[in-house]
Formats: C-alpha cells, structure tokens, sequence
C-alpha cells in the first residue's frame, strides 16, 4: 500500500471510530458531522471524500460492529468442544445477548440502525450478516438429527433472528441490562428446547 492510500486509510478509519464513539454515546440525531470531523482530528472535506454523506459514514459504523459481532459469535461457537451443533448454536447466543449490554452494539445496532438506515437497508444488512449464521446453525442442527424437521430453516432462522433482535431491544432498553440479559436468554433457550428432536 502507497502512503498516500495507507494516509488515506488511516483518516477513513479514524473518521469511523470517532462517530462511533459519538453515535454510543450521544445517538446518531445528536451528533454533527462538525463533532464528529473534531473528534477524528480530520476535516469536513476529508469526512466527504470518504463518506457521501452522516448516513454513510453511520453505515460503515454499524457494518463494523456487524462484522465484530459475527467474528465473536462465530469464535464463542467454535470453542464448545464437542458439544455438537446445539451447544454451539446456544454459544452464539449467548455471545449475541452478551454483546448487547455493549453501548455501542446496543444504541447503534438495535435503536438507530433501523432509524438511520431504513427498515430496507437495514434488514439487507443484518441479512447479510446474522441471517447466514443463524440459518447455517439452525441447519447443522436438523442434519445432526437433534433439530426438528418439520419446520423449514429459512422461515425458522428469519424468527430466531426477529426474536434476538427482540431480546437485544430488551436489554438495552431495561433499567437492569444484565438481569434482563439473563431472561432473555432463558426465554431464548426454551424457544430452541421447543425445537429439538428429543
């Protein structure tokens, strides 16, 4: 990489971490791009060249904590041992709900996402990033033999991730996050109990 494109990657990163600590904090209608180009030590003119617009930039912030999300979720699942695909399917959310109590995962993920991005753009993205893990889970469940049958994958997988989505909503909204988190996951659990073979 040149050092102008290594420069240039150095702001572009930079400008993201900064509005993402602000949107944590603050919400995404709270925050101007004024803040946002002072807290990155950068520039209106280097915040457009990287980003058309606030949206934009809001939107490689919340791939960014998509793409963390999915790198836990996937390490918490890979780490069961032995557990088969059900141990590891409760792995990962339990990493999910874990990562809600997170600020930034919660207000930007859950409570502004869908705001800021629209309900289309923002269902093409958690598609594109938790669909294809819960669908893939749910699947190696029911080729073990210890997930039902009779249900198909994709309609189950689409409630499963509604219903996480749900959960998160919860705990970043209560006023005891960790005991909410708890719950949730009970909750959770007893929905997939529902779904098992034996």
């Amino acid at each position: 990489m040149g050092r102008q494109a290594e420069k240039s990657e150095t702001t572009r990163a930079a400008l993201i971490s900064a509005a993402r600590e602000l949107f944590a904090e603050h919400g995404y209608a709270a925050v101007g791009t004024t803040e946002i180009v002072t807290r990155a030590n950068s520039s209106r003119g280097a915040m457009y060249h990287h980003f058309k617009d606030k949206q934009e930039l809001f939107r490689a912030v919340y791939e960014q904590i998509q793409q963390e999300l999915m790198d836990d979720v996937s390490a918490h699942m890979s780490h069961t041992g032995d557990g088969g695909p059900l141990a590891a399917f409760e792995a990962g959310l339990r990493s999910f709900l874990l990562a809600c109590l997170q600020p930034d995962k919660a207000r930007i993920g859950l409570i502004d996402a869908p705001a800021v991005l629209g309900w289309r753009q923002w269902r093409e993205l958690d598609e594109q990033y938790a669909l294809g893990m819960v669908t893939a889970g749910l699947q190696l469940g029911v080729d073990a033999g210890v997930l039902r049958t009779d249900v198909p994958v994709r309609f189950l997988a689409h409630l499963v991730l509604a219903a996480l989505g749900e959960a998160g909503l919860l705990i970043a909204g209560a006023t005891d996050p960790g005991a909410a988190r708890l719950e949730a996951e009970r909750a959770l659990l007893a929905l997939l109990d529902g779904l098992r073979t034996a």
